[in-house]
C-alpha cells in the first residue's frame, strides 16, 4: 500500500498522470498491452483531463469501466460520457479500445455480456464516495457478498440513477492494482476508516483489504485527520 497526498486537485492530477503513464508503459513493455477500468464522479472530472497529455501509446491500452448507470452513452449521468468528453476523445484513444458498459440495454444481460469480455485488469481506478462506496458497491448492499460473478446489476442504488452495472469485489480482488482517488473533506472520514479500521465494512475498506496492491491518491482536504 502507498498513500500519495498533494495540496490540491491540480497537483494530485499531475502526480496521478505521471504514475498512470509509468504503469501503462511498464505493462506494455512486459505484455504488449495495458488494461484499466475507469471510474466516474468528481475524481474523474478533476483528474482525467490531465491524462490527455500523458505519453501513452493508446493503441496498446484497453479501457473498461468500474460501473455505469442505466442511461444512454450521451447522458450527463453516464460515466462513459464523462470519460469520453474529458479524456478519451481529446487523448485520441481508439474507440475500439474503449469497452462501454451498455447498462441501458437490460441490466442482467448487460452484466453477463460485460463479464464475458472483461479480462483480468492491470489497474482499476476507484473513486470513493462520502459513504465509502466504490464503483456502485454501496454500504450494506447484497452485491457486496457476491463471491463469483465479476459484474453485478442493481436497480436499487441509494442515489439516482438507481439502475446500474458494477464490478464486484471478486473483480477488484483479481486486478493487479487498485488506485483510490479521493478529493475533498466530505470523503476524509471514509478514507480514514478504510485505511485505518481493520474491521470496517465500508466497500472502500473491503476493496482495499482484498487488493493485490492498493494506492491512495488524496488531496489535502481528504487526507485531513
Amino acid at each position: 500500500m502507498s498513500i500519495i497526498v498533494r495540496a490540491d486537485a491540480q497537483a494530485l492530477a499531475e502526480t496521478f498522470a505521471e504514475h498512470f503513464e509509468a504503469a501503462a508503459k511498464d505493462a506494455i513493455a512486459a505484455r504488449g498491452t495495458f488494461t484499466c477500468a475507469l471510474t466516474g464522479g468528481s475524481a474523474a472530472r478533476e483528474l482525467y483531463p490531465r491524462l490527455v497529455e500523458a505519453d501513452v501509446d493508446w493503441t496498446r491500452v484497453q479501457l473498461y469501466f468500474g460501473d455505469e448507470r442505466a442511461v444512454p452513452p450521451w447522458h450527463r449521468e453516464s460515466n462513459f460520457f464523462l470519460a469520453e468528453s474529458t479524456f478519451l476523445v481529446p487523448a485520441g484513444v481508439p474507440p475500439g479500445n474503449v469497452h462501454r458498459m451498455e447498462a441501458e440495454r437490460g441490466l442482467e444481460k448487460a452484466a453477463r455480456d460485460y463479464e464475458a469480455q472483461l479480462p483480468a485488469l492491470d489497474l482499476v481506478h476507484l473513486g470513493v464516495g462520502p459513504d465509502g462506496h466504490v464503483c456502485s458497491l454501496f454500504p450494506g448492499h447484497p452485491l457486496l457478498e457476491e463471491r463469483v460473478g465479476r459484474v453485478g446489476a442493481l436497480d436499487d442504488a441509494p442515489k439516482p440513477p438507481r439502475a446500474r452495472l458494477t464490478l464486484t469485489l471478486p473483480a477488484l480482488a483479481e486486478a493487479g492494482a487498485l488506485w483510490f482517488l479521493v478529493l475533498g473533506a466530505a470523503k476524509a472520514e471514509a478514507a480514514r476508516a478504510a485505511l485505518t479500521d481493520v474491521a470496517s465494512t465500508l466497500p472502500a475498506a473491503r476493496a482495499h483489504r482484498a487488493a493485490h496492491q492498493s494506492r491512495w491518491y488524496l488531496d489535502a482536504a481528504a487526507a485531513a485527520p
